[in-house]
């Protein structure tokens, strides 16, 4: 889901943040279909390229760098497998996009987009925000056991996306400069597995990484994917909070 490069492979017009990288559940399993009832699908001529997370009945948060312009994509909520239509699906057009004023698209600080969708989504059984931290939540560490999601491949150097819904749980990773040198910023966290085999890879990118039920990252980058000496890079998500609800709050 972090890393990126792959899924740039995958979709030439995905230029994903995880550059050089490839974006999919690694050592994941299927969900139970709509138990990840957060999860959007962000698809462009009706193909996912990227994930995203449903905050608010009309908002979804993705990763900046899997912007397109809005009258060219299409979300999709209740969504499970990418192959079949089941009748639960809920797609909306999108009305704006707002990319972070701050966005590096060279060094993926501040990774982070907000979507308003063309209409309220029905929340149901399948379809329910994601719960955004604040200042007052606990800050995530390296004791958590965060879950990351998304329809991303699932072999490193594939190219071929999982037709179903995936998530992998993934431990924070602490002091990540020391893998990324000075690449890392305060705006950043890192994820994955000691032992490597777990990651989030090509076609996960903008997806949410979900720790102690509170939303806190966003599928970013990374190098490769699921090697333990280079964890998947996460967009900080409780850094952005002041920022999504004021654009949440101007925008009704």
């Amino acid at each position: 889901m972090g890393h990126y490069l792959q899924a740039t492979a995958l979709f030439l017009f995905a230029f994903t943040i995880r550059e050089t990288l490839e974006q999919r559940i690694i050592g994941g399993q299927e969900v139970e279909p709509y138990s990840i009832k957060y999860q959007a699908s962000i698809q462009y001529q009706q193909n996912h390229y990227c994930g995203g997370t449903l905050i608010a009945a009309q908002w979804v948060v993705s990763a900046a760098h899997c912007w397109r312009p809005s009258s060219l994509i299409q979300v999709v909520l209740s969504e499970h497998s990418l192959a079949s239509v089941e009748g639960f699906e809920q797609v909306f057009n999108v009305s704006k996009i707002f990319v972070h004023y701050n966005y590096n698209y060279r060094t993926f600080n501040n990774d982070i987009m907000l979507i308003m969708l063309s209409r309220p989504a029905q929340l149901n059984a399948n379809v329910q925000p994601a719960y955004l931290p604040t200042d007052t939540d606990p800050l995530v560490d390296r004791s958590d056991t965060c879950t990351v999601s998304g329809w991303g491949v699932t072999r490193i150097y594939s190219y071929y996306l999982s037709p179903v819904l995936r998530a992998v749980d993934v431990d924070i990773i602490p002091y990540c400069h020391y893998y990324y040198y000075w690449r890392i910023t305060e705006n950043m966290l890192c994820a994955g597995s000691p032992l490597g085999g777990k990651d989030s890879c090509q076609g996960d990118s903008g997806g949410p990484l979900i720790c102690g039920g509170r939303f806190e990252g966003i599928v970013s980058w990374g190098i490769s994917c699921a090697n333990p000496y280079f964890p998947g890079v996460y967009t900080r998500v409780r850094n952005y909070a002041r920022w999504i609800n004021w654009i949440m709050d101007n925008n009704p």
